[in-house]
């Protein structure tokens, strides 16, 4: 008895101390956060004082955005939400001070410009570098400055869209494939609502969707089967995103030349592709994505069936070329335009798998499939719910052991003939398939078949 009182007291003040620390820590992210889409609102509403249409100087903001980070802050670059959880994993959660004022600057440069990015990135940046200079100053160990740190992401990402659970849940899912941090789980919630209600309190407007599906419990087995489809079309385009963004970066930095230059010229060639498709694939997108959303379907009619494809190429020379902003609202894009394409195909509910596209592509990108379910309730509604999490888990296996966030940490396996180095990052990951396992093809008589997979698993095991 004894023995047991005691353990209930530590557990009472650890758990208070992590109330305060999150509740502390939410407010103050909440108010960066609220600084942060303030700035960005403002520069993008102000355009018009350049005289000139504004994507014209993508070109001269790309090389700028380079040298400020290379020079202020180099753990700044790209989009933000890969860096803190290389610092996590790799670093103890430290991250530097100068991080973020200059991932502010450099986002809200590189979107004012045009650049194809989003803004969850430094929300999680900003969120985790505020933790890691309190814990620092604080003096914490190692392990509470992580936990703190992963606070900080949770918080970012809950108060740059507005989704308090989904962003506890992405930032103690988003580190590690097949592992949620439980002894994050409580401070998480608590920093991501914390910073949720601050950003509301100090006047940030969020933007959540009534796609009109309302859903009665009966069993609609016809729209259970176009939803496991689109789950596996939505796997498919969250694969072809990864490998766009990746491949773009790889080509970009395999360049022999001054790293300023490929930066003006991969700006310029967005200029002159901008003149010829226009200006949805650049900033944000939001207007696009909201369109998609569209329950009466007008809007979402001039969603092209092309509209995903361009926009993952945009984001791709945007980042790979050095431009600075997130990852996840450009995945918003591609979800929830794809998605538009889909519901047509099917001629069913555009809107609906608009909605799923939405979420989809973020488990299969971000291999974060529960935050995205918990997003379709807080964005969409909870009749959307069971329906999302067919489509994002189907989703987050189809796309494979990939993901935007190389520093990923794999811990489990995606399907029981493949097998994973578990604690590797994805970047680095040993991955296998055992051909002994597609002997079963031999035995009803598919030789074919067989000759094929298994020339398949050794190409891809060689390729590994």
């Amino acid at each position: 008895m004894k023995k047991h009182v005691t353990e209930q007291t530590v557990i009472f003040f650890s758990v208070t101390k992590w109330l305060f620390l999150s509740s502390f820590m939410g407010v103050i992210i909440g108010a960066l956060m609220a600084l942060f889409l303030w700035t960005l609102e403002y520069s993008v509403d102000h355009r018009g004082i350049l005289g000139i249409p504004y994507y014209f100087i993508l070109p001269l903001a790309l090389p700028l955005t380079i040298f400020v980070i290379r020079t202020f802050a180099p753990t700044a670059q790209g989009h933000g939400t890969e860096k803190v959880i290389e610092a996590v994993h790799k670093n103890n959660g430290k991250i530097q001070v100068a991080v973020m004022p200059i991932k502010l600057l450099a986002t809200v440069f590189t979107i004012f410009a045009g650049g194809s990015v989003g803004k969850e990135g430094p929300g999680a940046q900003i969120g985790a570098g505020a933790s890691s200079v309190i814990a620092s100053l604080l003096k914490f160990s190692d392990t509470d400055r992580k936990k703190l740190v992963i606070c900080g992401i949770s918080a970012g990402f809950a108060s740059v869209f507005g989704t308090p659970i989904a962003g506890a849940i992405f930032g103690i899912e988003v580190l590690t494939i097949g592992i949620i941090l439980y002894d994050v789980l409580l401070p998480s919630f608590i920093a991501g609502f914390a910073a949720f209600t601050t950003a509301q309190f100090l006047g940030v407007d969020y933007t959540y969707f009534d796609i009109h599906f309302y859903k009665a419990v009966n069993l609609d087995l016809v729209l259970i089967g176009e939803v496991i489809v689109a789950g596996i079309f939505f796997g498919f385009v969250a694969d072809f995103f990864i490998t766009i963004l990746t491949e773009t970066e790889r080509i970009i930095n395999n360049i022999k030349y001054n790293r300023y230059l490929k930066a003006f010229a991969a700006g310029t060639i967005m200029v002159i592709a901008t003149l010829i498709v226009g200006d949805r694939y650049l900033g944000l997108g939001l207007g696009i994505i909201e369109n998609s959303l569209d329950p009466e379907g007008f809007l979402s009619a001039d969603i092209h069936w092309y509209d995903f494809i361009l926009k993952t190429i945009f984001t791709s020379i945007s980042l790979g070329s050095g431009g600075s902003g997130g990852i996840v609202t450009p995945i918003f894009y591609v979800g929830a335009t794809s998605g538009v394409v889909f519901g047509h195909i099917i001629h069913n509910e555009v809107a609906l798998f608009a909605a799923l596209g939405f979420v989809s592509v973020l488990a299969g990108t971000t291999n974060a499939p529960i935050a995205s379910v918990i997003m379709a309730v807080e964005l969409f509604g909870i009749e959307i719910a069971h329906y999302a999490a067919i489509s994002a888990v189907i989703a987050f296996l189809v796309s494979g052991h990939r993901s935007v966030f190389p520093s990923q940490r794999i811990a489990m396996s995606k399907a029981g003939n493949i097998e994973v180095e578990e604690g590797d990052d994805i970047e680095h990951s040993n991955i296998s398939i055992h051909t002994e396992d597609l002997e079963k093809y031999k035995n009803i008589g598919s030789q074919l078949k067989y000759k094929r997979l298994r020339w398949q698993a050794k190409k891809f095991n060689n390729k590994r």
